[in-house]
Order: C-alpha cells, then structure tokens, then sequence
C-alpha cells in the first residue's frame, strides 16, 4: 500500500455543499416509494482483529434495488432536471463505470425520459446488462472512464442533450454538486445509526471523489470532534493521492486497470478535490491482491459486497498490520471505525468470481 498523510488538513477553504441544498435532497429523497435507511452493521470480529474498539459498515447492496448508493446521487439529479424543465425533457445522458449509469437510467426511467450511458471497454457485460435494463441506450467509447467522460460530453453538446454526471470540471458544477448532496444522505444516515461515542476515523473509497466528499463533509455536520478522514484508492487509479503529494489537483495516466472497476478513475472531480483537499486526513493506494480476501471476508459474515465496496475495509486491515501506518493514522485500541459498503454484487458473475 501506499500512504500519504494531508499536510493541509484543516486549512480554511470553499464551502462546496451548501446545508441548505442537503435538506432539500433529504427531503426529496425520502418522499420516494421504497425509500428506507440500508443497515449500519457492527462487526466485532473485523474490529478484534483489527485491534480497534468498533468497526461498523453501511451496506448500501440493497438500495432501491439497484445494488450501490448511487441512486441517492443520479435519481436526485435527474429528479431536479425534470423539475427544472420547460417543455418537453431532455435526453439524459452520463458515462460510467457501471453503478452511476445504472442509477441515471432508473431515474430517466421514472420520468419517462430517453437516457444514453457511455461505458468504456472496460465495464463489464453484466454491468451494462443492469444499465440497459432500466431502458438506456449503451454506447461504448475508449478505453477508460474519463475517454467515455469525454466521449459523452462532446456527443452532449453537438446533440444538445443533458449531462448527469458524478464528476465535475470548470463550467460543470451545477448538476454534481446535486449528484453529491444526494450522496451525503448515506452518511446522514449513517450517524443516525451510529450508537455510543463517535467514530474516530472513516475508511472511504474513492474515485472522482465525489462520495468521498460528500461523506466528508456530513461527518463534520454531524461529529464534533471530526473522525480522521482515509480516502482509498486502488494504486493504479490513485489520482487523489497524487494530487495531495502534487498539492494541487492532478491525473494519472495509464490504462487504469484495477478489479476496483468503480474506482478506475484517473481524473479527480474538482468539487470533490476542492473539499478533499484540506479536509481529508489520509490518502491510501491499495492493491487489487487484497480485495477478493475482504469480499470473502464479509460473506463470511452473511454480507455481500462487491470489488469496489470493500476497499475501504481492505485499507483498514492493511493498516492494521503495519506498525508505520497504525501511528501515521492515529488508530489504537480505543478507535472506532465506520465504513461505507457502497455496493453489493453489481456485476453477479464477477462476484461468484472471486468470492466463489
């Protein structure tokens, strides 16, 4: 593993989402047919060996049927779209690696609205299955997410349709900053659940950044003191990482390969990067060796997580081992750790895979 401590934690800087726009995301959100909170687990097992007072996770593999967290980002998104429409909707279009596309056309869906998903060569086929299921056209460009990023912008503009997209550039902010709100509500959710003194520290995955942002600004609404922000990244798509020891917001080249298929990013999200920035704590670069142990590790414990749910766990026991890393992070035997299980088995054949 890789790991970089944020010398600019703490300093003062933009508010990148407002409380006033959360509200209206929480309201919204919860007005939806289905909605319930996903369960905050306790794993005393995970936190013995870890050598820490509590370790619990967020199981987001049964939200609103779509297996990920991200309906709370996409569907509010589109859902404010439709609302601000004139005439007749747009077509909505966004690229992925698979869950946000998933959850933009669920909510083109409920709108009856067209949706156009970019994928890049990458995404599975069962991945792209579960998009096209919801009635989205797939259209695969590149060879990594940020070229169907591109792909989908450029086709946006010379067709004049709508971009949803979870990351965000200079000129782009509007519709992620509502992508993000909606994410904050997983961690809302999260603190409502949470019992006892507070968590220390939280172990969040990332790959624009921008769950990791939205989670690090909720847990300082909501914990005082603040938990110890880690953000994790797979070694080969550690774009934030980068950025930290670049101190300013930079990519990373490559092919981007990783089982973490929803963390192959090379391109940080600006919103997300302008929070992390100064408000994370650590940033870590994992391996794609430890990520098949953690999955099979929760299913074990009857959960059922997916490549890129569980690299926050994966971070956390690799930490534990490491003596440098324990002190660089603060966690002890009194630290309490929450994870964020942002999704389950997305793809069903990759999962059976490496969980068997």
């Amino acid at each position: 593993m890789r790991l970089v401590v944020n010398p600019n934690q703490g300093t003062p800087g933009l508010v990148v989402l407002p409380a006033s726009g959360f509200r209206r995301a929480k309201a919204a959100i919860m007005a939806w047919p289905g909605y319930a909170p996903t369960p905050l687990a306790d794993l005393p097992d995970i936190a013995l060996e870890a050598g820490v007072a509590a370790v619990r996770y967020k199981d987001e593999s049964g939200r609103f049927g779509l297996g990920s967290f991200k309906a709370l980002g996409g569907g509010y998104a589109v859902e404010r779209l439709v609302a601000a429409a004139c005439g007749a909707l747009p077509v909505f279009t966004t690229a992925t690696d698979g869950n946000h596309g998933r959850a933009v056309a669920w909510g083109a869906r409920r709108f009856g609205a067209r949706c156009v998903v970019f994928v890049h060569d990458g995404v599975s086929q069962g991945r792209v299955d579960a998009i096209a299921a919801y009635g989205a056209e797939i259209r695969r460009e590149g060879e990594t997410y940020d070229d169907s990023v591109r792909a989908c912008t450029e086709t946006a503009a010379r067709e004049g349709w709508q971009v949803v997209s979870d990351t965000s550039w200079p000129g782009y902010t509007a519709v992620p900053i509502d992508v993000m709100q909606g994410y904050r509500l997983m961690a809302d959710e999260a603190a409502d659940a949470w019992e006892g003194a507070p968590p220390t520290h939280v172990f969040i995955q990332a790959g624009v950044g921008g769950v990791a942002a939205a989670v690090s600004v909720q847990m300082r609404a909501r914990f005082t003191p603040h938990p110890a922000l880690v953000v994790v990244e797979p070694e080969r798509a550690a774009c934030l990482l980068e950025s930290c020891l670049a101190g300013r917001k930079v990519g990373v080249g490559g092919g981007l390969q990783t089982v973490m298929a929803g963390l192959a990013c090379g391109e940080p999200s600006l919103l997300a990067w302008q929070e992390l920035e100064r408000a994370a704590s650590a940033f870590m670069a994992i391996p794609d060796a430890v990520v098949a142990p953690a999955m099979r590790r929760l299913a074990g414990l009857g959960i059922v997580a997916g490549e890129s749910g569980v690299a926050g766990l994966a971070a956390l026991l690799l930490a534990a081992g490491d003596a440098v890393a324990l002190r660089a992070l603060g966690l002890e035997a009194e630290s309490r750790v929450l994870l964020f299980g942002t999704e389950g088995a997305t793809d069903a054949a990759v999962y059976a895979g490496m969980v068997g």
